[in-house]
């Protein structure tokens, strides 16, 4: 049986050899099987939410195809670890890159990593860098897809939601998916129902560094009264 394409509008519901040849070639070309997101980017399978009307959901139909071993709900056991694992191998990464770049433009002593904003050391963004201005906040994640970047933004806003007295400086939401371009992004700030707070902004990285390229780093002796002055002091 060759693959059927994912289409768009009412289409003729998928028989279960047509969702097994999908599922397989899925399995060929990643080296696993699908979660319900990576299910709705493949053309070779139908949505997510259609499998969940006609067989119950992913879980049930890779147990009546018989894919996979014993676990086949990936939300938990080897599946569910292995996948945490590379998400925070990947985030720990890709602070990495950021930490690299921000002390190569504005110098280590002026990087701040894990800057709390209150001293109930609940909330904190990942990077406060002190420039010539008032210095500004970088708050860095890997959206897996354009379908989960609303999400990640939400929870972003949400964590800040509050935090508007102690916000003397921008806030950059900084997502690192080279895949999901800065027209889409605006356009996903554009179309929320309340917008990003004064100060906030979401950015990709080449904008981002085009933002770093217009602040002034500091000097030594400048940066230390700068730091005095809004009562911060630098990482040791």
């Amino acid at each position: 049986m060759g693959l059927r394409t994912q289409k768009m509008g009412k289409q003729v519901p998928w028989s279960l050899p047509e969702l097994k040849v999908g599922l397989l070639e899925f399995y060929k070309e990643y080296g696993h099987y699908p979660t319900a997101t990576e299910v709705d980017g493949y053309r070779f399978l139908p949505s997510s939410r259609s499998i969940e009307r006609s067989f119950g959901g992913l879980v049930e139909l890779r147990k009546k195809l018989n894919l996979g071993d014993n676990n086949h709900d990936f939300r938990t056991g080897k599946h569910s670890s292995e996948r945490s694992l590379k998400i925070n191998k990947r985030a720990h990464a890709t602070e990495q890159v950021v930490y690299e770049y921000l002390v190569q433009r504005f110098k280590k002593e002026f990087v701040h990593r894990e800057y709390f904003f209150t001293d109930d050391h609940r909330t904190r963004a990942d990077f406060f860098v002190y420039d010539s201005g008032k210095g500004f906040c970088v708050d860095v994640f890997y959206p897996a897809s354009p379908r989960n970047l609303s999400g990640c933004l939400n929870i972003k806003l949400t964590k800040y939601a509050g935090m508007q007295t102690y916000l003397d400086y921008p806030v950059v939401f900084l997502q690192m998916n080279e895949s999901i371009s800065q027209t889409r992004l605006d356009a996903l700030a554009k179309a929320k129902k309340r917008p990003l707070p004064a100060g906030q902004y979401l950015m990709e990285w080449n904008t981002f560094k085009e933002f770093c390229s217009l602040r002034n780093p500091l000097q030594v002796l400048e940066g230390k009264r700068t730091q005095e002055k809004l009562g911060l002091s630098a990482k040791r």
